[in-house]
């Protein structure tokens, strides 16, 4: 047995099921191992940011680590985005990238370059394989330090020889670690600052927006009536009927201190302290209001879960019902489309068990309105901020939950990051819906123009924001690929789009073709209007936070 055949089983063994792949001349023993284990799906991706975006969006759903298959460090490199938004989301992924053979590293070939300095700068564990007879016991590590707590990337790096040689012995996999749980004394000290009056909240992330901790979290706000708000890009929350709802910090910093404006404390589940996604001139970047303690009940590497259980007993609220979403729908929209009546037709049409792929940054602010009484969904966001991320993530949450319908939703300068993703659906016949909002601009950016005070109004600058000249054919390009595609334009056609993706087999595309949500007087006036909040009367200020970022 070979060390590539060796490794096959051992990452099946170890629970590691699917394959994402973009492999070159090193890799081409893993390719052929691939034959010998029928417990390992193998699916091509045409670009690197697909492969990795995919093991992301799998492992959020599946709870496990996928693989990847990179070749060499420019692979690596052309896969960096998506792990970096794994990273951040802490998402287990096992990064395979394969190497030259050892003896030929000293040679300085054309595709020759340091793959561990690149991949630290988004894996925690890296590791080289040296030897055919370590590769396996490598990789089992690999997997178990993928897992944590917390998740994260492993990077093994397998040069060719140690794949091509023979003796490889898989390895068993090792015994996982226990997290840890929040101490008595700190459960009590938060306990008793949810009690003493003033200003609470509690901020979650990663495993507190699951079903368990949520009702534990919805608890302690119906015993204590601490407020209860979601990390700004969750890795995976669940929502919908029947949950708590959570609300989301804004993305703007300007409406995350008017949320968080007046808290005397502050506690941590699972989640970061808040911060300014940028910095700006003369903005503080630390959105903590001044005055506020941060406490933290489940550190990353701790039992959430755990925790919340643990403050509940801690406060007496093991009885107390708390207080959960009621079903409630939107009316389907008319008339001419907008974002806004996109992201209403979804919440009016949103199937059960649905998983969102949320990567509509401007063009998607209202869909946490019209969803939260849908049936009950999950919400996958953008962790770390890199876009090009919805579509290859759609792609494994399809493969991880082949029941469930994925809804990918993306700006149209976002979807030509990775919309190579779209030929992979297509090959694996992936129920994926993708909804591309069509607005002939990097929406996003012209407002940040504004907010960050540069003064870009010559051409030169404007046409940096502006990919509608020449437009972008999404109907022909997702065609192109497989993909059955449709182009609408009112609020009925969107409708009747949606309402056909859904009950068609295979991964279907809609362009919707919507207005730019900020141009013109409301662009300009956003700006003052954000710098304003701080001096307004809070409840003005909650007003206008709530209209722009609901």
């Amino acid at each position: 047995m070979n060390g590539a055949q060796a490794l096959m089983k051992t990452l099946a063994d170890a629970g590691v099921e699917v394959c994402f792949s973009n492999p070159g001349t090193s890799e081409m023993h893993f390719v052929a191992a691939l034959d010998h284990e029928p417990r390992m799906r193998a699916v091509l991706t045409l670009f690197e940011g697909v492969a990795t975006g995919a093991a992301d969006g799998y492992a959020r759903m599946a709870d496990k680590p996928a693989a990847t298959l990179l070749h060499l460090g420019c692979g690596l490199g052309n896969g960096l985005a998506n792990l970096h938004n794994a990273r951040k989301g802490r998402v287990p992924v096992v990064n395979i990238v394969g190497d030259h053979a050892t003896h030929h590293v000293q040679y300085d070939a054309q595709l020759q370059s340091d793959i561990e300095t690149v991949a630290r700068n988004v894996s925690k564990w890296v590791r080289t394989s040296q030897s055919t007879a370590a590769l396996c016991q490598d990789a089992v590590e690999a997997v178990a330090a993928s897992m944590g707590p917390p998740g994260q990337v492993a990077t093994l790096i397998l040069p060719a020889d140690v794949s091509w040689s023979e003796g490889g012995v898989p390895a068993p996999m090792p015994t996982l670690a226990v997290p840890p749980v929040s101490d008595d004394a700190v459960v009590a000290t938060i306990a008793k600052a949810l009690q003493g009056g003033g200003k609470t909240a509690m901020l979650l992330g990663a495993r507190a927006l699951r079903e368990p901790a949520l009702m534990a979290a919805a608890r302690v706000a119906a015993k204590t009536g601490v407020k209860l708000y979601a990390e700004v890009f969750p890795t995976r929350i669940e929502r919908g009927a029947g949950l708590p709802h959570v609300e989301r910090i804004a993305y703007l910093a300007e409406l995350a201190s008017t949320q968080l404006a007046g808290l005397k404390h502050l506690v941590l589940v699972d989640a970061k302290s808040p911060v300014s996604f940028f910095a700006y001139p003369g903005k503080p970047s630390d959105l903590v209001p001044e005055g506020c303690t941060v406490h933290r009940l489940a550190t990353y590497e701790q039992d959430a879960v755990a925790g919340l259980d643990k403050l509940v007993a801690a406060l007496g609220a093991q009885d107390v019902q708390p207080e959960l979403q009621t079903p409630q729908r939107p009316e389907r929209p008319s008339g001419e489309l907008s974002a806004e009546k996109v992201c209403q037709a979804i919440g009016a049409l949103l199937p059960e068990r649905a998983i969102i792929v949320d990567e509509a940054q401007t063009s998607g602010v209202k869909l946490p309105t019209f969803t939260r009484g849908a049936p009950r969904h999950d919400v996958i966001t953008l962790t770390g901020g890199a876009i090009g991320q919805s579509l290859p993530n759609a792609v494994g949450a399809a493969i991880a939950c082949p029941d469930r319908p994925v809804l990918a939703l993306v700006g149209d300068g976002s979807a030509m990051y990775t919309v190579q993703a779209l030929w992979t659906m297509a090959r694996e016949q992936l129920n994926v819906t993708t909804v591309v909002f069509n607005n002939k601009s990097y929406a996003i950016l012209n407002m940040e123009l504004q907010r960050v005070g540069a003064t870009g109004k010559g051409d030169k600058a404007r046409s940096q924001l502006d990919i509608g000249n020449p437009g972008l054919d999404f109907v022909q390009l997702a065609q192109g690929m497989g993909v059955q595609a449709v182009r609408v334009t009112t609020a009925e056609e969107f409708n009747r789009a949606l309402e056909q993706a859904l009950r068609t087999p295979g991964p279907f595309l809609i362009e919707a073709v919507v207005p730019n949500a900020y141009t013109g007087l409301k662009l300009k006036v956003l700006p003052h209007v954000l710098n304003a909040l701080g001096s307004l009367p809070q409840p003005l200020a909650q007003a206008i936070k709530r209209k722009v970022a609901p």
